[in-house]
């Protein structure tokens, strides 16, 4: 019997962290295919160069407001002290040496799927690691065959974007209802993304 805890890892710049990403966590963790679900908080993205892109720090403790009432969910900053860009498959190795007691899987979007093929060492990842995914609008199929290692689960799909929320602070539009709340005070509080 495995005595490992199953942890899901939910990468993402969190730039800011919002209620989708919320929803989609407590949809990871009702699905039963996880004992806990960590926000893994990305420095840098390689497919992603963004110039709003808050200080790691405060995206941190953004996720960690946001989660404070949640004890199956926790914030990680592994990457941070990894070399930059960080590659998923570098920080999946660095977690499993890490923690032998626990079974890392990987929580993706649906649109991610077509072009998992194109991740550094996609194959390493899919040997040693099962893939949760949620549903995201207007996804392809993938190019390779992945149904041996993919767990679909059912999530709500959410039209909300960072950069939507960035733009509404820049205005001076409520972000209220956008993110917990929490976060909405950890923004005004630090004067973010004006």
């Amino acid at each position: 019997m495995n005595t490992q805890l199953r942890v899901g890892l939910f990468f993402g710049s969190f730039n800011p962290i919002h209620i989708g990403h919320m929803i989609i966590a407590q949809a990871v963790v009702d699905s039963g295919q996880v004992d806990e679900l960590w926000f893994v908080v990305s420095p840098q993205n390689p497919f992603k160069q963004n110039k709003n892109l808050l200080h790691e720090f405060d995206r941190y403790d953004m996720v960690q407001a946001a989660i404070q009432d949640q004890p199956k969910m926790k914030v990680s900053d592994i990457e941070f002290s990894l070399p930059k860009p960080s590659f998923t498959v570098k920080t999946l190795a660095v977690l499993s040496e890490k923690h032998l007691d626990k079974e890392f899987k990987l929580i993706i979007g649906e649109d991610n799927l077509s072009n998992f093929h194109k991740w550094k060492n996609y194959e390493q990842i899919l040997k040693h690691h099962q893939l949760i995914v949620y549903p995201r609008p207007n996804s392809t199929p993938p190019k390779i065959d992945l149904s041996e290692q993919i767990e679909m689960i059912n999530a709500p799909m959410l039209h909300i974007s960072a950069t939507f929320i960035r733009e509404a602070i820049e205005k001076g539009h409520s972000i209220k209802y956008l993110v917990p709340s929490e976060v909405d005070y950890f923004i005004k509080s630090k004067n973010l993304y004006l």
